[in-house]
């Protein structure tokens, strides 16, 4: 019951917030219309009247995740709290909109995409329902995690066809209308839900937004959904269909984060190299192939929006900052963005590009648009056309169908593309996508066997590459002094970008990270932001600056480095 003290203070709200780079963006603006509406945040769950749990749907494991977080706050909230309301917002309310209040009866309101800027609202909402429900909730017993799972994989399973053709990435009728689903009115009983059949929000550079990220770097999203029919893939279906900011949005968004401090500009989005595209007139979604998608370009007008042009108009601000470009898709690279990279120096020498494969049954298997012999190519293009340039791509292991013939196809493509920076995924099969029906799954076993394999390929060219980089002289971003607990950390891990990394294979002596010494970590052009290697250096530097320093030495995937 909310007391008058309470009353004479702000609400207090916590927000956890699971997964990828794109949902962290949706948990700042939360923040921020939060904030803007008289709400304090407070990182101590008990001091909360509200809890958000910003959740991640993209695969089996992220979903465990996610589930556990949401069960623990409700545990958390029994013991401590009762009149504190939880909230589930992000991917899992997506892609379980009418089976996840049901099964989650605890929850107090879940809310959808499109609802991010309403978050203020739905607290009020939710803790104005919390009241009327502690009787029913203490009656009630608690949710189990194992029928929660076990649910979620029958719903998929059984709509998983019907959703396949509802979501047609070539639009259908329904889903170019979106609606409010699951209880109109629903009773005091069980959650409110506020969730979206097919999203459509995309931010504005006006939005209130809290940032998490130190204040060096930021993420910019600068377009929501996707249009790929990849059959691994969840995410149309939890975040609609591609569309692409406004360049003049983007751009007063990058400047004012500049005039912030910021450092870096991380440009993210599901399908980057997409934008742009679905602002042209009378735009087909049907241009996923590479020929398709060059002939759609090609056939622009000068001034048309594209992530050249807005490449191009980010490098001429004003300021000394890196612009990194990450999820960029393999089909939809052209000559002219090659060149802009080439030509705007602000531009880091970086590209993340998911290949997933490159033997073509399992291309077509995945529907990924494109063929090995294709990749080899583009893959040529690019480092002939931007010198310096590390590739960082991931694979998937084990997709159904998958042979023994097709892994070594890929070991081989490994070794010998010696790509910069490798992710590797075993394959999940996940219920509702067209994989996940497939004949021919590879055990779980073999899967975990061949990602290690694959890892184990990529250590030798990954000691390689740091080993390349001894005596030379590069710009970092100084993220901070490093702490014993960094220094021992031996795993990376992303939903997104696969584990980078098995053991922080060290070298002791001058090559190596010294016990005792201190150091400072920083990033090179070559390291996305928790994502990829770091460089060790000895000796003080200015945090959330660009520094020169000299690489001295490596571990298997880190370079230790000293002030030039």
């Amino acid at each position: 019951m909310t007391t008058s003290k309470s009353k004479a203070r702000p609400r207090r709200v916590g927000l956890i917030s699971l997964g990828c780079a794109k949902n962290l963006v949706d948990a700042e603006i939360m923040l921020g219309s939060l904030l803007k509406n008289g709400v304090e945040i407070v990182n101590d769950p008990a001091q909360a009247d509200a809890v958000i749990v910003n959740t991640c749907s993209f695969i089996d494991a992220a979903q465990e995740e996610s589930v556990d977080t949401i069960l623990e706050s409700t545990d958390l909230r029994g013991k401590t709290r009762p009149d504190q309301a939880v909230i589930v917002s992000g991917c899992m309310p997506q892609r379980f909109r009418e089976e996840l209040p049901k099964l989650m009866p605890e929850v107090d309101v879940f809310m959808g995409i499109d609802q991010v800027e309403q978050v203020g609202a739905l607290v009020e909402q939710a803790i104005s329902r919390r009241s009327d429900r502690t009787r029913a909730d203490a009656a009630a017993a608690p949710a189990s995690k194992r029928r929660i799972g076990k649910r979620l994989a029958e719903l998929d399973a059984k709509t998983g066809p019907a959703a396949e053709s509802e979501s047609s990435l070539r639009g259908t009728t329904r889903f170019n209308r979106t609606r409010t689903v699951v209880q109109p009115t629903p009773p005091p009983s069980g959650p409110a839900t506020e969730v979206t059949v097919r999203p459509n929000y995309i931010p504005h550079f006006d939005t209130p937004r809290f940032r998490l990220t130190p204040r060096h770097f930021a993420y910019v999203k600068i377009a929501e959904g996707c249009n790929h029919p990849c059959s691994f893939c969840i995410i149309p279906r939890m975040r609609g269909s591609h569309r692409s900011r406004t360049q003049s949005d983007v751009v007063a968004e990058a400047r004012q984060l500049i005039r912030d401090g910021v450092k870096e500009l991380n440009l993210i989005s599901q399908d980057s190299t997409y934008y742009g595209l679905d602002l042209r007139a009378n735009h087909s979604r049907a241009i996923s192939s590479p020929e398709k998608f060059t002939a759609a370009t090609r056939a622009l007008a000068a001034d048309a929006t594209t992530l050249s042009s807005l490449l191009r108009e980010l490098n001429g601000l004003k300021g000394d900052f890196w612009i990194r470009l990450l999820y960029t898709h393999p089909a939809h690279w052209t000559d002219e963005l090659i060149r802009t990279i080439a030509e705007c120096r602000k531009v880091a020498r970086y590209v993340d590009m998911p290949l997933q494969h490159i033997h073509d049954d399992l291309l077509q298997r995945m529907r990924r648009e494109t063929s090995g012999q294709y990749i080899r190519e583009l893959i040529q293009r690019i480092r002939a056309g931007i010198p310096g340039i590390a590739l960082r791509t991931t694979f998937i292991v084990g997709f159904p169908g998958e042979t023994d013939a097709h892994f070594r196809t890929l070991l081989d493509f490994i070794t010998g593309t010696r790509f910069e920076r490798l992710g590797v995924f075993s394959y999940s099969q996940e219920d509702g996508t067209v994989a996940g029906k497939m004949s021919q799954q590879v055990t779980p076993a073999k899967r975990q066997q061949r990602r290690e394999q694959a890892m184990a390929a990529q250590h030798a060219v990954a000691v390689g590459v740091s080993e390349s980089f001894v005596g030379r002289t590069i710009k970092v971003l100084v993220e901070g002094e490093a702490t014993g607990r960094e220094l021992a950390k031996a795993n990376v891990s992303s939903w997104e970008h696969g584990l980078i990394r098995q053991e922080s294979g060290g070298k002791d002596g001058a090559a190596g990270l010294k016990p005792g010494t201190r150091y400072w970590v920083a990033r090179g052009e070559a390291d996305a932001p928790d994502i990829d290697g770091r460089v060790y250096v000895r000796g003080s530097l200015p945090v959330g600056k660009f520094a020169k320093v000299r690489v001295l030495g490596h571990t298997d995937y880190d370079l230790i480095a000293e002030p030039a």
